[in-house]
């Protein structure tokens, strides 16, 4: 089980910002989290960046529960 972190809109879809979720891999941790969360959560996945660890991740990367999976969203600001 890897630690998920969620920021920004992922963070309030969620609503918390950091889980234990299930996977073997960053989709397998991705698709558990979405089915927890339901369709809000589901709808801004997509537009996500994810990071393991610090790093630019792929969806076939494995991860364990030392693993930390981040899903940042796009911001805008100025």
């Amino acid at each position: 089980m890897a630690t998920l972190r969620m920021f920004a809109t992922v963070r309030v879809a969620a609503g918390t910002g950091r889980d234990t979720v299930e996977g073997a891999t960053v989709a397998e941790v991705v698709a558990n989290a979405t089915e927890r969360y339901g369709d809000a959560f589901a709808e801004l996945v997509p537009i996500c960046r994810v990071w393991v660890n610090g790093e630019a991740a792929e969806p076939d990367m494995a991860v364990d529960d030392r693993d930390e999976v981040a899903l940042l969203p796009p911001v805008s600001g100025g």
